[in-house]
């Protein structure tokens, strides 16, 4: 069985490569196709997606990028209609400005047996502008139905030869064919990063170019040069190293539950510039560790020069440690401080954009200006605060040392064996309970002699939720009783997060939508605003849709309307990692008492689980006294992220939590 799976991907790589893939080649049979012979549930498909970066000169602008992107796609679907929309963010906020344009652009239909040709139209090209950095040109195709084959040419010219581009193999829907070519003069040494779990074929070859190029001479001041300037031909010769990457049969990028961001695993080719051999300059060397990326952050004018500023907030922080020498309560007092008088622009940065004294008097900022801020004025304080860089969860795993690597810095104070983590653009946080945006693995601090380290971002110790219910079941199967439900550390964070600006009764009317036949009532919540404290709910309840009766017997689960009823985990395989975010413990104290003139058949059995490593484990006990049952369950989730190597022990693991929260407790008339 094994050979044939090779002989047939053998044969699907020989047919692919011996296929045309060019623009304007369009058939009847690829028209007539109703379904993706290797995905039939997609909406779409590539069919083929094909990449060009190459480099062009220009006597007054130098070497420029020149990408040329030839697209066709294949509508299966209505669902797929998205992909007729392509838009293309480029950079104008430099001296150079980088230019896309789109040709090519057209829309295929089989109308009556033939071929029907609708070419994009100007007014289906549109220039929006994102910010004052960027701006994003999109386009519309023409007459897209289902069955329609689209395609379009993309050429991008940008001044920016470290910006090279980001070739993606992979995407939503599957890629038949995708290839990306590179031609790079040997004046330009770039790294070459794969990320993904899919690994290109990949062919390089060197080769002697010419590069023929018209510049203009100056008229000499004063001179006798009657015909002024002239112009004259020149060429430029270097060699040249190509490299050809391809992938066939690429398979959609599908995201599954509990996945950090989804394009940390797609499979992309990243050129980093590393350095310049210039003719008749002398050469620079980019090539750098991560101690290098942070120095050169730390010693910028919107970084390091921003940390050092204090002027502006001496007075306000005198006056609020005066009189307090113990350095945790000076770091509690600033913290608290910083979070209640700033607040965060949702901008998500490591480089002050107003700098810290602008933020500071408009009591607003990025997440740079909040942070450094905040790290000064500890610092000021006596304490031994740095700066910490991040990569947001959106942002990505920093995979190379890059200043792009990071986009978010947040403040770290080093006691005696430990960092304590403080991020104050959350009105919500606390020491090391930081938003869920910073929960990306590893940050790096930086600190006063330009020196860096590894941090450890993830939570060390068990989120808790400990739930208690006290119920009791009437002869009508209708239970009622009370619930407190404490939550601690994270599960506190997101409570107030989401939960702040709801109103009390809007969230007790979500509850009882989501659970049919459950009334709340007497609804209470403790602690909102003292972050040091769990957040307490408490409410009484009456569920009339818990209990189902059959002749002299009740069924019913001891955890009602709360249990878990399906298994997040339903694929067969899994390809990503599993992202908690963050380690859980969830408890459980359940007691019901059971109605008048019944007694207990059967109990679920007591059990006990877990998995490998102690990446999880299960508690189950259960028992019955008289008219009392009772239940203590424990789940501890140990590790926020899960080996996909681990995917079909953690599938089962929670199909047996499903079974023993839905396994029934039977009653029967005496």
């Amino acid at each position: 069985m094994k050979k044939l799976c090779i002989a047939a991907f053998l044969f699907l790589n020989t047919v692919s490569f011996s296929q045309k893939y060019e623009l304007g080649e369009v058939t009847i049979d690829e028209l007539k196709q109703k379904v993706c012979p290797s995905d039939t549930s997609t909406a779409a498909v590539y069919l083929f997606n094909i990449g060009k970066s190459h480099f062009d000169y220009d006597y007054d602008e130098g070497f420029q990028v020149v990408t040329e992107i030839s697209t066709k796609i294949k509508i299966y679907k209505k669902e797929g209609y998205d992909y007729a929309n392509y838009a293309v963010a480029y950079y104008v906020g430099g001296n150079g400005n980088e230019k896309v344009s789109f040709s090519k652009a057209i829309t295929y239909n089989l109308v009556n047996g033939k071929i029907e040709k609708t070419k994009l139209s100007g007014d289906s090209t549109f220039d929006e502008k994102v910010n004052s950095d960027y701006k994003r040109k999109k386009i519309t195709m023409p007459n897209v139905k289902e069955g329609s084959i689209i395609e379009y040419k993309i050429e991008i010219k940008s001044p920016y030869i470290w910006n090279f581009p980001e070739w993606e193999f992979q995407k939503r829907i599957p890629v038949n064919y995708s290839a990306y070519t590179t031609s790079i003069p040997e004046y330009y040494i770039y790294n070459v990063h794969l990320k993904g779990f899919l690994s290109p074929s990949t062919v390089k070859e060197e080769k002697y170019r010419k590069i023929q190029y018209t510049y203009k001479t100056n008229a000499m001041p004063g001179g006798n040069n009657s015909h002024g300037s002239e112009r004259v031909n020149s060429e430029l010769n270097f060699n040249e190293k190509s490299a050809k990457y391809t992938l066939v049969n690429v398979p959609a990028l599908i995201e599954e539950q509990y996945t950090n961001n989804i394009d940390n695993y797609r499979s992309t080719l990243i050129h980093e510039l590393s350095g310049k051999r210039l003719p008749n300059q002398p050469d620079e060397n980019f090539t750098t560790n991560w101690e290098n990326v942070t120095q050169k952050i730390y010693v910028s004018q919107n970084f390091g020069d921003e940390l050092k500023k204090t002027g502006y907030f001496e007075k306000d922080i005198d006056a609020l440690i005066s009189g307090v020498t113990s350095q945790q309560e000076r770091i509690g007092i600033i913290f608290n401080y910083v979070k209640s008088t700033m607040n965060w622009n949702e901008s998500s940065r490591y480089f002050c954009t107003d700098g810290v004294k602008k933020a500071y008097q408009d009591k607003k900022g990025n997440s740079a200006e909040i942070n450094l801020m905040l790290t000064a004025m500890l610092r000021y304080a006596g304490i031994e605060a740095n700066p910490v860089l991040v990569s947001t969860r959106s942002n990505g795993i920093s995979i190379f040392p890059s200043q792009s690597a990071f986009n978010y810095v947040i403040s770290g104070v080093e006691l005696t064996n430990q960092v304590v983590l403080l991020d104050a653009t959350s009105k919500f946080s606390l020491p090391d309970i930081l938003p869920l945006r910073a929960l990306n693995w590893t940050g790096r601090i930086i600190r006063k002699n330009g020196s860096s380290a590894a941090i450890d971002l993830m939570p060390k110790s068990n989120s808790k939720e400990v739930i208690t219910i006290m119920g009791s079941i009437n002869s009508e199967g209708i239970v009622a009783g009370k619930i407190r439900d404490q939550y601690f550390d994270y599960n506190a964070f997101l409570f107030r997060v989401r939960n702040s600006n709801i109103a009390k009764e809007s969230y007790v009317e979500k509850i009882e939508k989501a659970h049919q036949g459950l009334e709340i009532g007497d609804y209470e919540v403790q602690n909102v605003s003292d972050l040091s404290k769990p957040i307490i709910e408490n409410y009484a309840f009456t569920a009339n849709n818990s209990v189902e009766i059959i002749g002299d017997k009740m069924y019913f689960s001891p955890f009602l309307f709360l249990a878990t009823t399906e298994n997040p985990f339903k694929q067969e395989t899994r390809q990503f990692p599993i992202d908690f975010v963050y380690p859980t413990q969830e408890k459980y104290n359940i007691s019901i008492t059971i109605p008048d003139g019944y007694a207990v058949e059967t109990l679920p059995q007591s059990k006990a689980l877990s998995m490998p490593d102690d990446l999880s484990s299960l508690k189950y006990n259960i028992s019955s006294n008289g008219n009392q049952v009772q239940i203590m369950y424990t789940l501890d989730s140990n590790q926020a992220i899960i080996s996909n190597e681990y995917y079909e022990t953690l599938k089962n693991f929670y199909k047996e939590i499903v079974n023993k929260q839905t396994e029934k407790i039977v009653l029967k008339k005496v």
